[in-house]
């Protein structure tokens, strides 16, 4: 029991009534409350849990009956066990979320070297392909240095080139093998003495063209393979009789390609150029109409093409264009009007409405405009 008149505070920092005194002078309602008159006569039921009263005993729980403390027992032990069971279910949860991130990160993984693994595959797949292609063009350059040491032995075949009575094309030593083969093929098959008994009038390229043809035609009316073979000789070409029509047409262009070539060349301040642009119409024949020219013709031709070979250097009057594709004067035309030495002084024609007409470059920050160079 707690004596009446004693005097208590408020010790519950959220009430009203904080820090203020009171008297308790009414029995209390229960054990755990208390009636507290204020000094302005107000009377309020306060918890003895928010009262301080040091000198005064006041029961800070609730007391119950004996079945009540049993039954709240019960239920205490049975929420500890709920609480028990609820956090061994959060830790199993926990684990099994766990493991799964951790599947989820490992397939991840087994998924990107999957990937790895693929485009490295398709990367040997290409880089395979790339060596078979090197090992093609390896060949293809083998086979182009034989083509072309045979086409060197035969104009070193023909280069002594006298006089014969059909022109000076056939060298005597040259002339001999082509019979040779020809003879070795048309043995005791073809007799082509009847060509021989009216020489044609033009040079003996000529003559063996007609030759070509006509053993191709007598091939194809008497179905016959050794004449088709003579013809593939004769023409230079394989023994089939498309390759041997395209061949016959080539040797066809051959007059018209040495009379252009000669035509040029005789012109007074022949350049390179002049040269190449009758020149690449003819160059599949180029083997052909070049054992026709004399040698002063394609010596000119060779000092003509070593001189085009030689680069020009920029200078005074030469027409540029800036060496840098990611500046503006790339594409723009300009002249150079003054040579510094270490530099140049060049005048752009898009800038000559404006006050600034020249600037100043070293060589390396310009080229030929357009490739043209003058």
């Amino acid at each position: 029991m707690v004596p009446k008149k004693a005097r208590v505070k408020i010790s519950l920092q959220l009430h009203p009534r904080y820090g203020q005194e009171g008297v308790i002078e009414a029995d209390a309602p229960n054990r755990w409350q208390q009636i507290v008159t204020f000094a302005d006569g107000e009377r309020l039921l306060i918890n003895n849990v928010d009262l301080d009263a040091p000198s005064v005993p006041l029961p800070r729980e609730r007391s119950y009956p004996a079945e009540y403390t049993e039954a709240i027992a019960t239920i205490e032990e049975r929420h500890k066990q709920e609480l028990e069971r609820l956090s061994q279910e959060l830790r199993i949860g926990l684990q099994s979320e766990a493991t799964a991130r951790a599947e989820a990160q490992v397939q991840e993984q087994i998924q990107s070297l999957q990937q790895l693994y693929k485009q490295q595959k398709e990367q040997n797949i290409q880089l395979q392909q790339r060596l078979d292609e090197m090992e093609g063009l390896r060949k293809l350059e083998i086979e182009n240095q034989q083509l072309q040491q045979r086409i060197q032995d035969l104009e070193n075949a023909v280069e002594q080139r006298p006089s014969q009575q059909w022109g000076n094309t056939m060298t005597q030593q040259a002339t001999k093998a082509l019979n040779k083969q020809v003879k070795q093929v048309l043995e005791k098959t073809i007799d082509l003495r009847s060509l021989a008994q009216e020489p044609p009038k033009e040079n003996a390229q000529e003559c063996l063209r007609l030759m070509g043809i006509a053993l191709k035609n007598l091939a194809s009316a008497m179905n016959n393979t050794q004449a088709l073979e003579a013809a593939a000789i004769i023409l230079g070409s394989e023994p089939t009789p498309s390759a041997i029509a395209y061949r016959a047409e080539q040797l066809e262009m051959l007059p018209q390609a040495v009379s252009d070539i000669r035509a040029v060349l005789a012109k007074s301040g022949c350049t390179w150029q002049d040269y190449w642009v009758v020149a690449q119409e003819y160059e599949v024949i180029k083997s052909d109409y070049w054992t026709e020219l004399s040698t002063e013709e394609t010596d000119l031709i060779t000092a003509l093409q070593k001189v085009s070979s030689q680069p020009e250097i920029i200078g005074i009057g030469s027409i540029v264009a800036h060496a840098d594709p990611y500046r503006t004067l790339y594409v723009e035309r300009g002249e150079v009007v003054e040579d510094l030495g270490e530099e140049l002084v060049v005048a752009w024609d898009h800038w000559k409405e404006q006050s600034k007409k020249a600037d100043r470059y070293s060589r390396d920050e310009l080229r030929f405009w357009q490739g043209e160079k003058k």
